[in-house]
């Protein structure tokens, strides 16, 4: 396995050890990605135990090898603007885990469900922040959030779950439908408490309106998982 620094986005000027400079609200959203990926690793490895066949098994902790890579990238990162990924990563801690310990899944199911959805919410929320980046670190948040494979893997099992019993379909869907409710509020939280953060947002959605149009955004992209899962 190559070091984690070999896998951090180079720099603008070829390779140099330090990032230049970046707009403030970056570390921050580094960190609450950085926790997001470890949070993530530690689901997926723990659901994989659970995974009622196998192949669903081989396929989650794959899953989380890849989300435990991702944070390796970002920690090098961090590293290169001189902040430690442990210390950027502690405010959000509670936020975060108060996030999960609400919307704690009681079945295989429902953690596909919340993999897919509750996860897909978040990325669509980091990447619209990553557009007001710098190139370099945009393009490393869009490249940690690409997809690891979790997303056709949920649609498939889901689906294929509810149409062998539909009555699981109305539950599933409530279930969707309370993730969005929890993530928005949580999201909002975040950013209400980290200055830097909010200043970030405020300033590239041009103002509340712009704010208010992210929202529906989200929930928009929201609502097509919904529909791919077939809970819509």
């Amino acid at each position: 396995m190559n070091d984690a620094t070999e896998l951090a986005p180079q720099a603008p000027n070829g390779g140099a050890d330090r990032v230049g400079q970046v707009p403030p609200g970056t570390t921050e959203l580094l960190g609450v990605l950085a926790y997001g990926e470890l949070s993530a690793f530690d689901r997926m490895s723990a659901d994989a135990r659970y995974a009622p066949t196998l192949s669903g098994r081989v396929a989650l902790s794959q899953m989380a090898s890849a989300e435990m890579g991702h944070f390796r990238r970002l920690a090098a990162y961090l590293a290169r603007l001189d902040v430690n990924v442990e210390d950027a990563m502690v405010p959000f801690i509670a936020p975060l885990e108060a996030f999960h310990d609400s919307t704690a899944p009681h079945s295989w199911l429902e953690s596909l469900v919340k993999a897919h959805v509750g996860d897909g919410l978040a990325a669509d929320f980091y990447r619209e922040i990553a557009e007001w980046l710098d190139p370099v670190t945009r393009d490393l948040v869009f490249d940690v959030l690409s997809d690891t494979g979790h997303s056709s893997f949920a649609v498939r099992e889901v689906r294929r779950a509810c149409q062998a019993d539909p009555r699981l379909t109305g539950a599933l869907a409530l279930w969707g439908r309370r993730l969005l409710g929890e993530a928005i509020t949580q999201a909002q939280y975040v950013v209400a408490d980290h200055d830097d953060l909010a200043t970030l947002i405020i300033t590239g959605s041009g103002d509340l309106m712009g704010i208010a149009a992210l929202f529906r955004r989200l929930q928009m992209g929201h609502t097509e998982r919904m529909k791919s899962l077939g809970l819509a």
